[in-house]
């Protein structure tokens, strides 16, 4: 039994045995970039709808607990990914601090998260190109999956492969041109809300609470309230883990992880706020909840179609940027896993321009299928599950760290930590059983089999690899 909670030592990547690490290029601009590029995307261009439908007005208050939840687990990331600067975020830390089930706990669920967070948004993002593509022929049945009666969503599996070669090329190149393209992004939040406050109307927002606070199940059988929206919304805010999974690729890692998580972080916040208040007050959210494309509905709306046609052309430029974002962080944490021997160690093999071309491609084939054929809100929520479960044990992780090793070096520490650390799970473990039942169980059966999988084959190969 005490195999299975051994822990990994906190050493450099450059003590790994085979040779496989990653090239360090990137500096805290560039981290900032990737957190930003990844938080503000998929989350407030298409999930607004989607939280809009679940909590009404409320959704605003929705991404305020989403975000201070949220903003605790960043302060955690941030001091932990100072104390342990390699690659792997949660599922490293985990096995640092917590040990190795749990660590393949974290890990097994980051895949998951990653994943379908990938998926979400290239899915998010052919929702916004499809209305693009269709006025010159492109078959309607190509843009979405066959549960909302397409056959195949072909937009969103051409960007995964387009963004998965790029990362293949090189990271700092891909950073450079995510940085471009948060750019434009931001500019294009802030036509809109520049476009849309000044048709803002009160009126909206009555009745606040259509749907009440907690999760209840309405007649519809559609799971709503205040935090059932957080609990898919929540995944509007997450992003900045991505950039924990950069540590090993950082020039300074000590100084410029607190810099992208807290700084991108706080950006994200103020400017969900200020997108959110815009929209709904803009027009009445029975108009645009569920829409694979809200905001630009919302422009529509107002009469403003030029700069609807405008938001999209930019949604399609700069949603890229999330998938970016995440499609990176999740082949880091596949690399890591299979550095330690979690996972086949073939997948670590690194090319000579430094990136780990196998695993990126590998990674880009199994959300490709995921994309293909599912619905945004399903993904979205199971998503959500695998985050809540890392966030949790980041969290943890620290407070077991600040106490284990009090006087341990921190080049960032997380004001208030026990409290920070203690709302930070609390929230987390609410949110998760805010999440639609069927999630719940998707979640437990995932890991379920992944436990499996580790005492069938990952766990021999570990204990190889750590002695």
């Amino acid at each position: 039994m005490s195999s299975l909670f051994r822990r990994k030592p906190m050493a450099p990547p450059e003590a790994d045995a085979n040779g496989h690490v990653l090239a360090r290029t990137l500096s805290w601009p560039h981290l900032v970039a990737l957190g930003v590029g990844a938080i503000v995307g998929t989350g407030i261009l298409t999930l607004i709808g989607v939280g809009a439908d679940r909590a009404g007005p409320s959704v605003i208050l929705s991404f305020v607990i989403a975000g201070a939840i949220c903003s605790c687990a960043a302060l955690a990331y941030a001091e932990m990914a100072t104390m342990i600067p390699t690659s792997g975020s949660a599922y490293t830390y985990s096995y640092v601090v917590l040990g190795e089930v749990i660590a393949w706990v974290i890990g097994w669920s980051l895949i998951l998260e990653y994943s379908l967070v990938v998926s979400t948004v290239a899915v998010g993002w052919s929702g916004y190109a499809a209305p693009l593509l269709t006025p010159f022929g492109f078959p309607a049945t190509l843009t979405q999956g066959p549960e909302l009666g397409g056959l195949v969503n072909v937009p969103a599996i051409f960007i995964i492969a387009v963004v998965a070669a790029l990362l293949s090329f090189g990271t700092k190149e891909s950073a450079t041109l995510n940085a471009v393209l948060v750019v434009v992004k931001l500019i294009a939040l802030a036509v809109f809300v520049a476009v849309a406050l000044p048709h803002f109307d009160a009126a909206n927002f009555h009745p606040f609470t259509p749907f009440g606070f907690a999760k209840s199940v309405s007649p519809d059988g559609v799971e709503r309230g205040v935090m059932a929206a957080a609990a898919i919304i929540f995944f509007a805010f997450y992003g900045f883990d991505a950039i924990s999974t950069a540590a090993e690729e950082t020039k300074n890692p000590g100084r410029d992880l607190a810099i992208g998580i807290v700084g991108s972080m706080v950006a994200c916040v103020a400017i969900y706020m200020l997108v959110a208040v815009a929209a709904v007050g803009a027009l009445s959210f029975t108009r645009f909840a569920d829409s694979p494309e809200p905001l630009a509905l919302i422009l529509r709306g107002i009469g403003r179609p030029g700069f609807a046609t405008f938001l999209a052309v930019s949604a399609v430029i700069a949603l890229p940027t999330v998938l970016l974002g995440f499609l990176f962080g999740q082949s880091r944490i596949f690399f890591v896993m299979a550095r330690d021997g979690l996972l086949p160690q073939a997948l670590a093999k690194v090319s000579s321009r430094g990136t780990p071309v196998r695993i990126t491609v590998m990674t880009a084939v199994l959300v490709s299928v995921i994309a293909g054929v599912m619905p945004i809100d399903a993904i979205a929520a199971l998503a959500n599950a695998g985050t809540l479960a890392a966030f949790t044990a980041v969290c943890v992780a620290m407070l077991v760290m600040r106490r284990r090793a009090p006087e341990a070096p921190r080049t960032f520490r997380a004001p208030a930590a026990w409290p920070v650390g203690i709302i930070g799970v609390l929230g987390c473990v609410y949110l998760f059983f805010s999440l639609p039942s069927r999630t719940q169980l998707y979640f437990v059966l995932w890991n379920a089999a992944g436990l499996l999988l580790y005492f069938a084959w990952g766990r021999r190969r570990a204990s190889a690899m750590l002695g």
